[in-house]
């Protein structure tokens, strides 16, 4: 027989009874954004606000261990929509990352849990302790936002995990999170250039008899 309740002369239905347990899948939008936006800073991740609301904020996110991301460190843009958490959260990455599930240009995110399978059961915590390091530890190269890593991890991954490790090392220090983005989008730049200059000296280097 069905779980039920009796309340008076009536019975809660199975449906309703779920909702009593999960209480935070009933609780109105801007309740529950409070809510799991309090949760993630009291677990200890580090929370910067947009503005004096409390739809789109910056986490500190850290790569997780045994894996190339391990040191590195990424601010998180988070936008909650107006009827979060019935609709998923936007994610992106702010400073760079080499993945293949990742737009390098803009930082989106290609995360099939959050955009296409999000539940209201899901919060903030589980975006930043299970969903994205599963992300970083799990790359899917077969679907990818950045065309170079996937073909480069399916071909070599020592080379793959090398060129991470290098990304890391340029663009997800923890003083780069902090930079402005101006200020970031220039140091890129120079980076870029001089990584290119410097793969032209070894290429002239390899040339010489």
């Amino acid at each position: 027989m069905p779980e039920q309740l009796v309340c008076g002369c009536f019975f809660l239905s199975p449906s309703i009874l779920f909702s009593l347990k999960y209480p935070k899948t009933m609780s109105s939008p801007s309740k529950r954004r409070e809510m799991d936006l309090m949760k993630l800073m009291m677990s200890d991740y580090k929370v910067e606000m947009i503005n004096d609301g409390m739809q789109e904020f910056y986490v500190e996110f850290n790569g997780p261990k045994d894996s190339p991301y391990h040191g590195g460190v990424w601010k998180i843009r988070v936008e909650l929509p107006d009827a979060y958490p019935y609709k998923s959260p936007s994610i992106g990455f702010i400073n760079k990352i080499y993945h293949p599930n990742v737009d390098e240009m803009s930082g989106s995110v290609c995360l099939n849990v959050i955009n296409q399978t999000w539940s209201p059961m899901f919060d903030l915590v589980n975006v930043f302790e299970v969903f994205l390091p599963q992300l970083l530890l799990y790359p899917n190269p077969s679907d990818p936002l950045n065309g170079e890593a996937a073909a480069l991890m399916m071909r070599d991954r020592a080379a793959y995990d090398q060129r991470v490790k290098e990304y890391c090392e340029k663009y997800a220090k923890p003083e780069d999170i902090g930079a402005k983005a101006e200020d970031r989008s220039s140091d890129e730049e120079l980076s870029e250039d001089e990584f290119a200059a410097s793969d032209d000296e070894e290429i002239a280097g390899k040339a010489d008899p």
